[in-house]
């Protein structure tokens, strides 16, 4: 657990207390984290006049602190009465991160050819519309030479049609020929369709077939494979110089490239449990330290019960701009439910860890222990207690980071006594 600021400055209150109100003699053990402050010897204050003196705070045997109320008031310890109160029932349940199927690309060659160069690894940032790779296909280059003999068929069909048209308008030629014109010009624009559909099926827009006929030598064989996304190219399985073929279902994509700043959460829900979640709840996902790796909503739930896990699936939409979750990585959705139960619960702040024990401090006779328990479900800055502290009993509420801090300083500087 981190340290705040206002923490921090009331562990130094309580330390320059003890080292202000210690008698000074040679049986003092400095503390050597912190030259500035010392930690009185128990030897010093034996004595009832030693007590008087030292203000009653010294570290005595075993977890426990010994502080006066003075001194604990100084250092901004609260103490109140543990009592029953409402908690959220939170729904625990495992969670597997995976891709957002719609900011995922798998790119395959829309035509056959050789790759002639590369320009993306396995790793790399890509933006949209950026070349990942350059194909010279003679599949392409067919298709080019076909869409600027039908254009070029198309233009002498027009200008037939055009003349026919005059010198039928003057009746010096047959209606027939006008119409053999408009029929060989309405062929010639069918013919030039057909060619340009396929030329866009490959991916050449209309403003690359515009300027065809002014393309240098030699470029009519070159394909682009581009990027449709931003994102991360997380598999390339293509190399320069290879043959890649069109169409072929069974062949693997050249590319894969996620997005992976939004991702899904699958949360596997217990078939008990489903009729108790619903669209629109709010879920954090956490790692198994407990740390809070994302927050979202429930986006859907799918209508399907798994045959062999027999759960149900509740999709989560998160944010991962900041890449701390990855694809394929397990957490635990933490769910805050609408039902609330009567529980004996305590402020989260209270509950530490004090030698690898759940614990809160208490209040003693002349200072404060740490007292073991056992936690339940946390909620709302709450959590719940099952066993170690009952209704009425006093407990520190504010402080108890103070507290632990002292007891570890004070048998760090017994650790190290010569």
């Amino acid at each position: 657990m981190k340290m705040t600021y206002k923490t921090g400055l009331a562990v130094t209150a309580l330390a320059i207390a003890l080292s202000a109100c210690s008698p000074k003699n040679e049986n003092r053990i400095e503390d050597r984290n912190s030259p500035n402050v010392s930690v009185v010897d128990t030897a010093d204050i034996s004595g009832s006049d030693g007590q008087a003196e030292s203000g009653g705070v010294h570290q005595d045997e075993g977890d426990h602190v010994e502080l006066s109320p003075k001194l604990a008031q100084e250092a901004g310890i609260e103490v109140e009465s543990a009592a029953f109160g409402s908690l959220k029932e939170i729904l625990r349940l495992p969670t597997e991160i995976r891709f957002d199927t719609d900011r995922v690309a798998k790119l395959s060659p829309k035509v056959g050819g050789i790759i002639e160069r590369l320009d993306a690894q396995e790793g790399g940032q890509v933006k949209r519309g950026q070349t990942l790779a350059v194909i010279r296909s003679q599949e392409l280059a067919g298709l080019k030479a076909d869409y600027l003999r039908a254009r070029a068929g198309e233009q002498l069909a027009k200008s037939t049609l055009d003349r026919e048209r005059n010198l039928w308008e003057k009746q010096i030629t047959a209606e027939a020929d006008f119409q053999a014109a408009n029929a060989g010009f309405q062929a010639a624009v069918a013919e030039r369709e057909a060619v340009e559909n396929k030329l866009h099926a490959v991916g050449i827009s209309d403003r690359t077939l515009e300027k065809l006929d002014r393309s240098e030598d030699g470029t009519l064989a070159i394909a682009y494979l581009s990027s449709p996304i931003d994102g991360t190219i997380i598999r390339r399985t293509v190399t320069l110089g290879q043959t890649v073929a069109s169409g072929d279902a069974s062949a693997e994509p050249l590319f894969i490239i996620v997005d992976d700043n939004v991702l899904w959460g699958d949360v596997a829900v217990y078939k008990k449990d489903l009729f108790r979640l619903k669209v629109g709840q709010a879920v954090d996902l956490a790692f198994d330290d407990g740390q809070i790796a994302a927050s979202g909503k429930i986006d859907l739930i799918l209508p399907v019960i798994d045959e062999t896990s027999r759960t149900a699936t509740a999709r989560v939409i998160v944010s991962n701009a900041d890449k701390v979750l990855r694809p394929g990585q397990f957490v635990t959705a933490k769910i805050s439910l609408d039902e609330q139960k009567e529980v004996l619960r305590v402020p989260s702040d209270a509950v530490l860890l004090v030698k690898e024990k759940i614990s809160v401090f208490v209040p003693t006779d002349d200072g404060f222990a740490p007292r073991v328990v056992t936690t339940g479900q946390e909620s709302g800055g709450y959590v719940a207690i099952l066993s170690g502290l009952k209704a009425g009993d006093r407990f520190v509420t504010k402080g108890a980071f103070t507290l632990k801090a002292q007891l570890e300083k004070d048998a760090l500087g017994d650790d190290h006594d010569h």
